[in-house]
């Protein structure tokens, strides 16, 4: 199935505006002569992050009393209150940047330097005091990403490792090594970082003291084609989550198991752990995660993992951060296969580590059936027609090759170990 743009459409514009600031017009062609269908905006206030609206471009374009409407017709609930507090929330990021934590930021990279060159830009231009950004290598083939990192070493704090051990989590556990005793915030090479994201981290990490994990939202960079479109029906990175924050812990287990659905409290490409807490669950099991059999997971896991030990992930979706989605359908295939193999090899590693937690999912299998083939669940219910149905069927041929998966990076990653000693 191709899933390029029809000649002369464009899906959606992505938008940030500011209800602080004039609304923009979105004009119908834009500039490189496309017809743009939608409008994808990410509204805030006083540069709070309150929500997100896909509004459709009128042949003559969407002016900015009808783009107003349509906000308010989707947030106004939410907006009316922040109106009324004025500029709090500014005054309280400046509060906390005056006693802000220095903050290390981790990319792990594998031959990707042109999005590794962009990620760097928006890291450099963060507006927080105290930070530097480590950059881990993955068993490189070119000295391409080491090129990328010098570069921007001189125009601030970046620092370069190399892991010559192929596989995502042999990266992590490299820069958690590497990084003792550190706040660690993670970021894929593929998003760019909000001017404010570590600013808002920070908050997070101010506001909950009893927080191990501070989990970002994750937004669309742009929607080019209709595989990224896709993308965002079904949750995108951030699960559907929305704008809301929210906790996680010991005091939600009786309206959130741990266990399922995972995860509704985080991702990978926009997390940031304290000190010792990935110690403390194990470091990052390198049986999961990109360049395993297993595909990923590596993440959710290691939210499940916290969570099981009694720790408190806590959901700041005034952390954002920007993805640059997958363009082809092919590449959006093999990322739903990819989902679906990570989550049950999740699951296999959890019950070998875990066996007797069998019991407690069983009890949860009912509801996971449901959210799988019911109609209107949270699975199901962003979907709109145009999604490829297909789409949900190699995300379940994913789920069958789980445990197959685990149980074969495993093995390579015993044997790697032995091989080392």
């Amino acid at each position: 199935m191709s899933t390029t743009t029809s000649t002369g459409t464009l899906p959606a514009v992505v938008l940030d505006a500011d209800l602080a600031e004039p609304l923009p017009a979105v004009a119908a062609i834009r500039p490189d002569g496309r017809r743009a269908e939608q409008a994808w905006v990410l509204v805030r206030l006083f540069t709070e992050p309150l929500g997100t609206v896909l509004v459709d471009v009128p042949k003559n374009g969407l002016d900015p009393e009808a783009l107003a409407a349509a906000i308010d017709a989707e947030l106004g609930d939410v907006i009316r209150p922040r109106l009324a507090a004025g500029a709090e929330f500014l005054a309280s990021r400046r509060r906390v940047l005056a006693t802000a934590p220095h903050l290390t930021v981790v990319i792990c990279t594998r031959e990707h330097p042109e999005m590794l060159a962009r990620c760097l830009d928006s890291l450099l231009g963060q507006e927080y005091p105290s930070f530097r950004v480590l950059v881990v290598d993955n068993a490189p083939v070119t000295g391409a990403t080491e090129r990328v990192v010098r570069d921007a070493a001189r125009r601030g704090p970046v620092d370069y490792l190399l892991e010559p051990r192929a596989g995502l989590s042999h990266a992590r556990n490299a820069a958690v090594r590497a990084a003792p005793g550190q706040i660690l915030a993670w970021i894929d090479d593929d998003e760019v970082a909000d001017r404010h994201w570590l600013a808002e981290i920070a908050r997070a990490l101010h506001d909950h003291p009893e927080a191990d994990v501070i989990s970002g939202v994750i937004v669309p960079a742009e929607l080019e084609t209709r595989a990224q479109m896709w993308f965002e029906q079904f949750g995108g990175h951030s699960k559907g989550r929305g704008f809301t924050p929210d906790t996680f812990g010991p005091h939600t287990a009786h309206r959130q198991s741990p266990l399922y659905p995972l995860p509704p409290f985080g991702t990978g490409a926009n997390m940031t752990f304290r000190p010792g807490v990935i110690e403390r669950i194990g470091m990052w099991d390198t049986a999961l995660g990109a360049g395993t059999p297993a595909m990923g997971s590596e993440d959710t896991l290691a939210f499940t993992q916290v969570l099981l030990g009694g720790g408190t992930i806590v959901y700041q979706p005034t952390a954002v951060t920007r993805h640059y989605h997958r363009r082809d359908y092919q590449g959006l295939e093999k990322q739903m296969v990819g989902y679906g193999t990570g989550l049950v090899a999740a699951y296999t590693s959890l019950l070998m580590k875990r066996p007797w937690l069998i019991f407690p999912l069983i009890r949860l299998a009912p509801h996971a059936l449901r959210d799988m083939t019911g109609k209107d669940t949270p699975r199901t219910a962003t979907l709109r027609d145009d999604f490829p149905r297909e789409l949900l069927s190699a995300n379940r041929r994913g789920m069958l090759a789980g445990p197959r998966a685990y149980l074969k990076g495993r093995r390579a990653a015993t044997r790697h170990t032995e091989a080392r000693q």
